[in-house]
């Protein structure tokens, strides 16, 4: 299964239990654009497929970062983009991940940029600070939608 096609499954699992979800809003493009632009980094397909769906979504008790911004925080993108700059100032998240879930077990579920695949996904990496040799721990998924679709159908079932 392609990162795209998870994606279009998780969109789907969301939205049949909207009920137990909480889909945000959607991004438009130029909003991605502009977390790319602020992050240095350019999103997959699959994760950019979701952010521009909902922005950000919850499937309790998980909350999925993706891109948003509040009344309170202003014109600020919080989600990914905060997340990711708050990990490369406070615990040195090397400039090559970006943040995509905050966890108690892995701390940080990750996007290695520097390792697309040939539809240009990026695997997600569990990512600790603590952890000797750059941080990066176990791999937990080929892309950003099989990641997904995989804590969407442990919360939703």
């Amino acid at each position: 299964m392609t990162g795209i096609e998870a994606s279009r499954q998780v969109i789907d699992l969301v939205r049949a239990h909207e009920d137990r979800t909480s889909p945000g809003r959607g991004c438009s493009p130029e909003t991605v654009a502009r977390a790319e632009r602020e992050l240095g980094l350019t999103f997959p397909p699959s994760y950019r497929l979701l952010i521009e769906e909902f922005g950000t979504w919850e499937a309790p008790p998980t909350d999925f970062l993706g891109i948003y911004q509040t009344e309170r925080a202003g014109d600020v993108l919080l989600g990914s983009v905060t997340e990711t700059l708050d990990a490369r100032a406070e615990v040195g998240l090397p400039p090559e991940l970006m943040v995509v879930l905050l966890d108690d077990v892995w701390l940080y579920a990750v996007l290695d940029t520097s390792q697309p695949d040939e539809d240009a996904e990026y695997p997600v990496f569990a990512w600790n600070p603590g952890v000797l040799d750059g941080g990066l721990m176990e791999k937990i998924a080929d892309s950003y939608g099989e990641f997904a679709l995989t804590e969407c159908r442990q919360k939703l079932s």
